[in-house]
Order: structure tokens, then sequence, then C-alpha cells
């Protein structure tokens, strides 16, 4: 659903892009309006114009389309509820695997905490051992 969110978003800001767009060229191509207390020197000669008004309405119109049928794509309050409930059950599934596999590595890595401190333990005595005689022998 996440997804569509993010389409809808992305086609709402194309919409709100195609608007400023439109408005643009409507400020840039539209005929100047006469004021009666204003009288404006030398003229300008309109530029080319395209059929802007018909390709902004053709863009508007297929973005408001598109912005339906994402809409008409995201669940329903009915079928959100039912999406949730088998979501929840799914990870509460995905957790019990989860959690017995940390069990798992954790009763692990005690057993490997015992070997090791077995070893150091060894080592340690070993070391004394080995010390012990050195110094018997200085007395």
């Amino acid at each position: 659903m996440a997804d569509r969110l993010t389409q809808l978003q992305d086609l709402v800001n194309q919409q709100a892009e195609n608007f400023c767009n439109a408005i643009g060229i409507l400020q840039q191509f539209a005929p100047p309006s006469k004021f009666a207390a204003f009288d404006r020197n030398g003229s300008q000669t309109p530029q080319q114009q395209e059929d802007y008004a018909h390709l902004f309405a053709v863009q508007i119109a297929r973005t408001a389309k598109d912005i339906d049928a994402v809409i008409e794509s995201l669940p329903n309050d009915e079928q959100s509820l039912e999406l949730q409930v088998a979501g929840l059950r799914r990870l509460e599934q995905e957790n019990q695997a989860a959690s017995e596999r940390l069990r798992e590595e954790v009763r692990h890595g005690e057993l490997l905490h015992e070997q090791v401190q077995q070893v150091l333990s060894d080592i340690a005595q070993h070391q004394l051992d080995i010390q012990q005689p050195q110094s018997d022998a200085k007395k």
C-alpha cells in the first residue's frame, strides 16, 4: 500500500506542476489588458503560440484520471482491516520463529562462552604450573 500512496503523491505533485505550468503559459501568452488611466507606449509583437490550452487540458485530464485510478486501487476500510489482521498474524508467526532462532543462538553462545572460559582457565593454570617450578628452582 505504501507504493500506491507514493504513486498517488507523485501524481498529485505532477498535477500541481501541470497547473503551475498552465498558469505560467497563460501569463506569458495572454494578451495585455488595457487600462483607462494607463497609456502603454510601444507595442509588443505576439509570440508564436502553440495550442497550449489543448496541451495542458490533455495533461491535466490524463493526470486526473491516473489519480482516480490509483485512489480506486487503494484498499477500502473493510479490506484494510482484514489485511491488517492477516498481516499481524503473519508477523506474529515470524516473530515466534525469530524468537526460537534467537533462543537457539543464545544457547549456542552460552555453550561457546563456557568453553572459552574453560580454555582460559586451563591456560591460566598451565602458566601457573610453568612459573611455579621456575620459582622453586630460584629458592
